[in-house]
């Protein structure tokens, strides 16, 4: 396992808050335009593709979604191999139930793992195999 220039806490929060906001007013604008409201009630059209970002955009982006990307960094695997769906599947899927069969503590505990292991790795990426990095692709290869 090589875990490498790996992200905390803070810079992880403020990639997260930058791509809500983003996806909060470009599917916000296309709710507009299907629906005719910003937001919708329960689940819809938006939340699927909400989903395709967070699953496809690291997969061919090289780890980055646009606000990991605006910070500088990326998800990648702990086995140098490049993240693909099955990866993203389970950290976002499979780590998200997992948040959601502990009733939001696994968050607070993924929380305190970020800000305090010297690999600042999550549940969610103990489960995927990832970790967050400030290194770039090319690194990885090496």
């Amino acid at each position: 396992m090589d875990v490498s220039s790996p992200a905390g806490f803070w810079i992880r929060l403020g990639a997260s808050i930058i791509d809500a906001i983003l996806l909060f007013f470009v599917l916000g604008f296309i709710s507009l335009a299907l629906y005719g409201q910003f937001t919708t009630e329960g689940y819809s059209f938006t939340d699927f593709l909400d989903l395709l970002y967070h699953l496809l955009l690291p997969i061919f982006w090289y780890g980055y979604t646009i606000g990991k990307r605006a910070v500088d960094i990326r998800i990648a695997r702990v086995d140098g191999e490049k993240v693909g769906l099955g990866t993203m599947l389970l950290r976002n899927i499979v780590g998200g139930i997992v948040y959601i069969i502990t009733l939001g503590i696994g968050v607070i505990v993924s929380a305190f793992m970020v800000g305090l292991r010297e690999d600042k790795r999550s549940i969610h990426d103990f489960i995927a195999g990832t970790y967050v990095t400030y290194d770039p692709p090319e690194e990885e290869n090496n």
